[in-house]
Protein backbone atom coordinates (compact mmCIF):
# COMPACT_ATOMS: atom_id res chain seq x y z
CA UNK A 1 0.00 0.00 0.00
CA UNK A 2 1.18 3.78 0.69
CA UNK A 3 3.78 2.98 3.32
CA UNK A 4 5.65 0.87 0.88
CA UNK A 5 8.02 3.54 -0.38
CA UNK A 6 10.76 1.37 -2.13
CA UNK A 7 11.20 -1.47 -3.52
CA UNK A 8 13.88 -3.45 -5.35
CA UNK A 9 14.12 -3.51 -9.53
CA UNK A 10 12.37 -6.55 -9.87
CA UNK A 11 9.11 -5.81 -7.69
CA UNK A 12 6.04 -6.21 -10.58
CA UNK A 13 3.60 -7.68 -8.47
CA UNK A 14 0.40 -5.99 -7.62
CA UNK A 15 0.91 -3.41 -10.62
CA UNK A 16 1.13 -0.46 -8.55
CA UNK A 17 4.59 -1.64 -6.96
CA UNK A 18 6.17 -0.95 -11.24
CA UNK A 19 5.18 2.97 -9.85
CA UNK A 20 7.11 3.10 -6.37
CA UNK A 21 10.57 4.15 -6.22
CA UNK A 22 13.41 1.95 -7.12
CA UNK A 23 16.70 1.43 -4.05
CA UNK A 24 18.56 -1.42 -5.81
CA UNK A 25 18.82 -4.77 -7.33
CA UNK A 26 20.00 -8.08 -8.09
CA UNK A 27 23.70 -6.58 -8.24
CA UNK A 28 23.28 -4.84 -4.76
CA UNK A 29 21.17 -2.07 -2.99
CA UNK A 30 21.31 1.73 -3.61
CA UNK A 31 21.97 2.87 0.14
CA UNK A 32 21.81 6.31 -0.38
CA UNK A 33 18.48 6.02 -2.10
CA UNK A 34 17.21 3.75 0.84
CA UNK A 35 18.16 6.46 3.64
CA UNK A 36 17.15 9.09 1.58
CA UNK A 37 13.51 7.49 1.95
CA UNK A 38 14.06 7.46 5.82
CA UNK A 39 11.56 4.28 6.17
CA UNK A 40 10.81 2.60 9.50
CA UNK A 41 11.33 -0.44 8.53
CA UNK A 42 14.31 -2.54 6.04
CA UNK A 43 12.73 -5.96 4.54
CA UNK A 44 15.97 -7.66 3.61
CA UNK A 45 16.05 -10.79 1.55
CA UNK A 46 18.54 -13.08 3.47
CA UNK A 47 20.33 -14.87 0.68
CA UNK A 48 19.94 -12.54 -1.44
CA UNK A 49 20.39 -8.78 -0.52
CA UNK A 50 24.31 -8.36 0.29
CA UNK A 51 25.14 -9.06 4.06
CA UNK A 52 27.21 -5.77 4.06
CA UNK A 53 25.02 -3.27 3.12
CA UNK A 54 22.55 -4.77 5.42
CA UNK A 55 25.14 -4.96 8.00
CA UNK A 56 25.43 -1.25 7.08
CA UNK A 57 21.52 -0.15 7.49
CA UNK A 58 21.53 -1.38 10.61
CA UNK A 59 24.62 0.30 11.82
CA UNK A 60 22.99 3.28 11.02
CA UNK A 61 20.44 2.73 13.21
CA UNK A 62 17.72 1.18 10.57
CA UNK A 63 15.15 -1.44 11.53
CA UNK A 64 15.96 -4.62 9.53
CA UNK A 65 13.84 -7.68 8.88
CA UNK A 66 15.14 -10.12 7.23
CA UNK A 67 12.93 -12.85 5.43
CA UNK A 68 14.13 -15.76 3.78
CA UNK A 69 10.97 -18.78 4.26
CA UNK A 70 12.28 -22.05 3.87
CA UNK A 71 9.26 -23.94 4.55
CA UNK A 72 5.77 -23.12 2.91
CA UNK A 73 4.14 -22.40 6.29
CA UNK A 74 7.06 -19.87 7.07
CA UNK A 75 5.60 -17.61 4.90
CA UNK A 76 2.50 -17.02 7.04
CA UNK A 77 4.44 -16.86 9.96
CA UNK A 78 6.53 -14.08 8.20
CA UNK A 79 2.59 -12.11 7.26
CA UNK A 80 2.34 -12.44 11.13
CA UNK A 81 5.64 -10.74 11.91
CA UNK A 82 5.81 -8.20 9.06
CA UNK A 83 2.09 -7.50 10.35
CA UNK A 84 3.31 -6.69 14.08
CA UNK A 85 5.99 -4.72 12.73
CA UNK A 86 3.99 -2.82 10.08
CA UNK A 87 1.26 -2.17 12.61
CA UNK A 88 -1.10 -3.86 10.38
CA UNK A 89 -2.14 -7.15 12.34
CA UNK A 90 -5.51 -7.68 11.36
CA UNK A 91 -4.75 -7.50 7.46
CA UNK A 92 -1.49 -9.91 8.41
CA UNK A 93 -3.92 -12.05 10.18
CA UNK A 94 -6.79 -12.57 7.44
CA UNK A 95 -3.96 -13.16 4.92
CA UNK A 96 -2.00 -15.41 7.02
CA UNK A 97 -5.38 -17.53 7.74
CA UNK A 98 -6.04 -17.61 3.61
CA UNK A 99 -2.74 -18.79 3.15
CA UNK A 100 -3.11 -21.53 5.51
CA UNK A 101 -6.49 -22.63 4.09
CA UNK A 102 -4.77 -22.77 0.97
CA UNK A 103 -2.14 -25.12 2.14
CA UNK A 104 -4.54 -27.48 3.86
CA UNK A 105 -6.15 -28.23 0.82
CA UNK A 106 -3.67 -28.71 -1.55
CA UNK A 107 -2.25 -30.70 0.79
CA UNK A 108 -4.88 -32.80 1.52
CA UNK A 109 -5.64 -33.69 -2.51
CA UNK A 110 -1.75 -33.91 -3.11
CA UNK A 111 -0.12 -34.80 -0.45
CA UNK A 112 -0.52 -38.52 -0.39
CA UNK A 113 -0.41 -39.30 -4.10
CA UNK A 114 2.22 -41.51 -6.38
CA UNK A 115 5.98 -39.68 -5.44
CA UNK A 116 7.07 -37.81 -8.99
CA UNK A 117 10.96 -36.70 -9.92
CA UNK A 118 11.56 -33.65 -10.36
CA UNK A 119 14.29 -31.58 -11.92
CA UNK A 120 13.71 -27.70 -12.04
CA UNK A 121 16.02 -25.57 -14.33
CA UNK A 122 15.98 -21.88 -13.23
CA UNK A 123 18.54 -21.48 -15.62
CA UNK A 124 20.03 -22.36 -19.08
CA UNK A 125 23.49 -21.14 -19.25
CA UNK A 126 24.90 -22.75 -17.34
CA UNK A 127 22.32 -24.87 -15.95
CA UNK A 128 21.38 -24.43 -12.52
CA UNK A 129 18.49 -25.51 -10.03
CA UNK A 130 17.19 -25.31 -6.69
CA UNK A 131 18.36 -27.72 -3.75
CA UNK A 132 16.00 -29.08 -0.75
CA UNK A 133 16.47 -26.03 1.88
CA UNK A 134 14.84 -23.65 -0.90
CA UNK A 135 11.34 -23.01 -0.55
CA UNK A 136 10.52 -24.43 -4.38
CA UNK A 137 11.65 -28.47 -2.44
CA UNK A 138 8.54 -27.68 -0.02
CA UNK A 139 6.19 -26.82 -3.27
CA UNK A 140 7.42 -30.09 -4.67
CA UNK A 141 6.58 -32.10 -1.25
CA UNK A 142 3.41 -30.19 -1.10
CA UNK A 143 2.24 -31.83 -4.33
CA UNK A 144 3.72 -35.20 -4.12
CA UNK A 145 6.85 -34.57 -5.67
CA UNK A 146 10.77 -35.06 -4.74
CA UNK A 147 13.42 -32.75 -6.06
CA UNK A 148 16.30 -34.77 -7.84
CA UNK A 149 18.56 -32.18 -6.55
CA UNK A 150 17.17 -32.04 -3.06
CA UNK A 151 20.91 -33.14 -1.38
CA UNK A 152 22.95 -30.82 -2.98
CA UNK A 153 24.57 -28.48 -0.24
CA UNK A 154 24.17 -24.98 -2.28
CA UNK A 155 21.16 -23.22 -2.51
CA UNK A 156 21.19 -22.57 -6.01
CA UNK A 157 23.47 -25.16 -7.71
CA UNK A 158 25.11 -25.39 -11.49
CA UNK A 159 24.66 -29.01 -12.35
CA UNK A 160 25.43 -30.52 -15.60
CA UNK A 161 23.47 -32.57 -18.40
CA UNK A 162 25.41 -35.95 -17.28
CA UNK A 163 23.70 -35.06 -14.04
CA UNK A 164 20.45 -34.92 -15.23
CA UNK A 165 20.78 -37.53 -17.22
CA UNK A 166 21.98 -39.66 -14.37
CA UNK A 167 19.24 -39.11 -12.20
CA UNK A 168 16.25 -39.09 -15.13
CA UNK A 169 13.62 -36.71 -13.98
CA UNK A 170 10.08 -37.54 -14.61
CA UNK A 171 9.00 -33.99 -14.92
CA UNK A 172 11.01 -31.16 -16.00
CA UNK A 173 9.81 -28.02 -14.80
CA UNK A 174 11.44 -24.73 -16.63
CA UNK A 175 11.79 -21.49 -15.29
CA UNK A 176 10.26 -19.76 -18.10
CA UNK A 177 6.70 -17.71 -19.15
CA UNK A 178 4.82 -20.21 -21.26
CA UNK A 179 5.77 -24.04 -22.81
CA UNK A 180 7.07 -22.16 -26.21
CA UNK A 181 9.28 -20.99 -25.00
CA UNK A 182 12.69 -22.37 -27.13
CA UNK A 183 14.32 -23.18 -23.44
CA UNK A 184 11.46 -26.39 -23.32
CA UNK A 185 12.50 -27.45 -26.98
CA UNK A 186 16.00 -27.68 -26.09
CA UNK A 187 15.48 -30.60 -23.84
CA UNK A 188 14.32 -32.41 -27.20
CA UNK A 189 17.95 -32.93 -27.42
CA UNK A 190 17.94 -35.71 -25.24
CA UNK A 191 15.49 -38.00 -25.87
CA UNK A 192 16.27 -41.13 -23.43
CA UNK A 193 15.53 -38.51 -20.50
CA UNK A 194 11.84 -40.38 -19.49
CA UNK A 195 10.15 -36.38 -19.22
CA UNK A 196 11.49 -35.99 -22.81
CA UNK A 197 10.02 -39.53 -23.56
CA UNK A 198 6.90 -39.06 -22.46
CA UNK A 199 5.81 -35.08 -23.12
CA UNK A 200 6.58 -33.85 -19.41
CA UNK A 201 8.75 -31.03 -20.24
CA UNK A 202 6.32 -27.61 -18.56
CA UNK A 203 6.95 -24.24 -18.23
CA UNK A 204 6.19 -22.25 -15.28
CA UNK A 205 6.66 -18.73 -14.85
CA UNK A 206 9.72 -18.37 -12.51
CA UNK A 207 7.88 -15.79 -10.05
CA UNK A 208 5.31 -17.86 -9.32
CA UNK A 209 7.84 -20.76 -7.57
CA UNK A 210 10.10 -18.82 -5.94
CA UNK A 211 9.06 -15.56 -4.92
CA UNK A 212 8.61 -15.82 -1.08
CA UNK A 213 5.10 -14.62 -0.75
CA UNK A 214 1.50 -15.81 -0.71
CA UNK A 215 1.52 -15.87 -4.34
CA UNK A 216 3.47 -19.13 -4.17
CA UNK A 217 0.67 -21.00 -3.96
CA UNK A 218 -0.86 -20.14 -7.21
CA UNK A 219 2.72 -21.86 -8.52
CA UNK A 220 1.85 -24.84 -6.36
CA UNK A 221 -1.22 -25.45 -8.03
CA UNK A 222 0.48 -25.09 -11.62
CA UNK A 223 3.01 -27.53 -10.51
CA UNK A 224 0.29 -30.06 -8.55
CA UNK A 225 -1.33 -30.33 -11.65
CA UNK A 226 1.78 -31.25 -13.53
CA UNK A 227 2.40 -33.58 -11.74
CA UNK A 228 -0.74 -34.98 -11.62
CA UNK A 229 -0.79 -35.19 -14.83
CA UNK A 230 2.54 -37.32 -14.98
CA UNK A 231 0.91 -39.78 -12.86
CA UNK A 232 -2.08 -40.29 -15.20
Amino acid sequence: GDAVVGVTELSDYPEAARAITRVGGGTGLDLEAILALQPDLVVAWQSGNPAGQVERLQSLGMTVFMSEPRQLMDVPDTLLRLGRLAGSEKVAQANADRFIRRYDQLQQRYAQRPVVSVFYQIWEQPLMTLNGEHLFSDVVRLCGGRNVFGDLPALAPQVDIEAVLAVDPEVIVVAADDNDSPLLAAWERWPSLSAVAHGHVYAVARERLVRHSPRILDGAEDLCVILDGARN
